[in-house]
């Protein structure tokens, strides 16, 4: 009996052994299932969104509507400053957006002045307010709108009636197509699909010899061709497969070997992805592969620098690829809204680096941190920020360094895009009805998954000045969907929790976690992207280096001084404004060094984590980590004056020296800060000896 009494307890606790390893899995549930992939195996179309009809190539990642992404964090606070500053006041300062006489509002074409400035502004400001749910601002868009509606005259064109030798310039119209776009995925306003194929029409009776001749249309005729195929995925009509294909065939080459059709920064930074848009149709790689080319071949030659955009000043010209040359704040944005249109055409998680690249470390220095005012130009290296003319040092000869709201026609209006487009993208949908985070930030989405079930999802981080990032299922019933999470292409050693267990993955940089299960409310994710210190030498910019900290890039920490001048006085030729506008809200600032800048960063052979200290503060309680003062992260580190090295005849801080430097100065502590933080900055670093 005892014996059959041991044997009967042995089977037992084999069973419970068996069982609870079953359901361990160790340490992840049974129901899970875990992989990490490269890019999404596509075998069906997401059901819930509009996504690429056939025959075009399938997305990768699908732009969520307009309002579906509910941003917090420092990015909610961007777009507060957004929305209280420039962005959202400009239609009470520029001349150019004054509705007295302006073509764009006159509901018929006609009027005195009208150009791009219009649509460029109401590009982003229109998605400020679907962003913010702010009704003063959607009211306000939909009131340009209905002029635009108005304006479509019977064969189709639509918008200001002003020719340039003959030709009618489609310029402002691409940019006020995706300002139709965002403003229709929010409000399904039915009169946006009818305009546009009207509009569309009407461009297949342009001759070849009339279509896209003028400079920066042709240029940019990408933009075209990206509405275009926006609206086939709404209407299936073939024919704008047609119209699709003649817009490519006349519009700029930007599939040229080592060459490119102009070398206008923006231009660059928003045309090079016409070829991979044009692949979507042709599905011929060597478009795909164009995009790619022109990427590397811009950065090969001028963008040996920190902070993911390159130095073309306005025009990049051979022999000037310093860091001190500069890009403008038209360049950022344009390069922001490019790599998150490729992240969806390609699901190569390095543009979303690439994205978070300029939008951490560029972007953020190229405004005041109050959003009143902005930087026409701004560089890696950058020293002075005032209102005399650098030519020949850079290449543009106006006072196009300074802080002014007034400051020129394009970035004064381009630069609303920025950070709305951004949050729009923060999260994708995916073909498998699932959803992907995608660049991380604050943020709750709210979208359909699974089996037509709404789902809400709520991030929760500092990133990137914090390791770590939260993701709670805030409302879903027992829903099965692929949740997809991006693992950057700079971080090795990320790890996963699910409900706080490990999930036991070891996922490579540059790729994504795939996580398909039954979600329900509570359930919570935790990401950890550990980051270390790296220095990352420029070979073909005289060996200087640059250091981060995860995604981040650090300047050297320089005294800023603010100096307010007339910002009516120190302006560009093209810059008006409203009569009645007044000044005294909207300053104009000149910052000089007022500390040395100068410094050599000291290297050895020990190790980073030996020869940098990683300080950390408390978070800013306003909420907005990119000024000098309440940036939650510094490094300490070694560094050498460099007394040759001063500012030039062009009041520039000059050339970099050839690293490494021999100096007989002692060596000295010095403090980096987070670049986007850093209005005057050294970024590229000499290497002292």
């Amino acid at each position: 009996m005892r014996s059959y009494f041991k044997i009967k307890s042995f089977i037992i606790a084999g069973i419970c052994i068996i069982t609870s390893l079953l359901f361990i899995n160790w340490g992840k549930p049974i129901d899970e299932s875990v992989t990490v992939v490269k890019r999404i195996t596509i075998k069906s179309t997401n059901k819930f969104y509009i996504s690429n009809k056939a025959p075009l190539q399938p997305d990768q990642f699908i732009k969520l509507p307009a309002g579906s992404i509910k941003a917090e964090g420092w990015i909610l606070k961007y777009l507060e400053l957004q929305r209280d500053g420039l962005t959202g006041h400009l239609g009470e300062i520029s001349a150019w957006l004054d509705k007295n006489d302006n073509a764009w509002f006159s509901g018929t074409g006609k009027g005195d002045h009208g150009w791009e400035e219009v649509p460029y502004w109401l590009k982003g400001y229109g998605d400020l307010g679907y962003e913010l749910h702010d009704e003063k601002i959607i009211a306000e868009t939909k009131a340009w709108l209905d002029k635009v509606f108005q304006s479509q005259q019977p064969n189709g064109y639509f918008g200001p009636t002003f020719k340039q030798n003959d030709y009618t310039d489609l310029w402002p119209n691409m940019i006020m197509l995706w300002t139709m776009q965002s403003y229709y995925e929010y409000s399904n306003d039915p009169r946006v699909i009818p305009f546009m194929t009207k509009y569309f029409k009407w461009q297949t009776t342009v001759p070849d010899n009339k279509l896209l001749q003028t400079y920066w249309e042709n240029s940019r005729g990408g933009d075209n061709l990206y509405s275009i195929y926006w609206l086939y995925n709404r209407t299936g009509e073939k024919w704008l497969l047609d119209l699709a294909n003649k817009i490519h065939n006349n519009t700029a080459d930007w599939t040229q070997q080592n060459n490119l059709p102009n070398w206008h920064n923006v231009n660059v930074a928003q045309c090079f992805r016409e070829p991979a848009t044009y692949f979507l149709q042709s599905k011929d790689s060597s478009f795909l592969n164009a995009t790619y080319t022109d990427f590397h071949l811009i950065r090969n030659i001028y963008g040996q620098v920190p902070g993911g955009m390159f130095g073309a000043d306005e025009n990049a010209r051979k022999g000037y690829d310093d860091p001190r040359q500069a890009v403008e704040t038209c360049g950022m944005v344009e390069q922001m809204a490019s790599d998150e249109l490729l992240i969806g055409i390609t699901g190569d998680p390095m543009w979303a680096d690439n994205c978070e690249d300029v939008a951490f470390n560029t972007y953020p220095a190229a405004v005041m941190p109050d959003f009143k005012g902005l930087r026409y130009l701004t560089a890696p290296n950058m020293v002075i920020s005032d209102s005399k003319n650098h030519s020949p040092g850079i290449q543009n000869e106006r006072p196009f360094l300074m802080m002014n709201p007034f400051s020129s026609r394009c970035c004064q209006h381009n630069h609303s895009q920025g950070w709305p487009y951004y949050a729009e993208h923060l999260w994708m949908a995916t073909p498998d009805n699932g959803l992907a985070a995608i660049l991380y930030n604050s943020s709750e989405v709210t979208a359909k998954v699974g089996n037509n079930k709404e789902v809400s999802l709520k991030q929760t981080t500092n990133y990137p000045f914090d390791e770590n990032i939260t993701i709670n299922i805030t409302d879903a019933n027992a829903v099965e969907f692929p949740l997809y999470m991006r693992i950057p292409g700079w971080c090795t050693g990320a790890s996963i929790k699910i409900n706080g267990q490990h999930v036991d993955i070891t996922p490579g940089a540059g790729s994504y976690v795939r996580v398909e299960r039954k979600w329900k409310t509570g359930d919570k994710i935790e990401i950890f992207f550990p980051m270390h210190v790296t220095v990352r030498i420029w070979d073909k910019n005289k060996n200087s280096a640059s250091v981060n900290y995860g995604p981040l890039t650090f300047s050297l920490k320089i005294d800023e001084v603010y100096k307010l001048i007339d910002s009516k006085q120190a302006v560009a030729w093209d810059s008006k404004w409203q009569a009645n506008a007044d000044q005294s809200k909207w300053p104009a600032y000149e910052i000089y060094p007022a500390s040395m800048w100068n410094y050599g960063l000291t290297l050895n052979d020990q190790p980073l984590d030996q020869q940098f200290e990683i300080i950390k503060k408390a978070w800013p309680a306003n909420n907005f980590p990119f000024t000098q003062n309440d940036v939650p992260i510094m490094l300490k580190a070694k560094g050498k004056l460099i007394p040759e090295w001063t500012l030039d005849k062009y009041g520039l801080c000059d050339t970099l020296p050839q690293s490494p430097v021999a100096v007989t100065t002692k060596e000295t502590d010095i403090t980096l800060i987070p670049m986007g933080a850093a209005r005057l900055r050294i970024s590229s670093f000499p290497v002292v000896k």
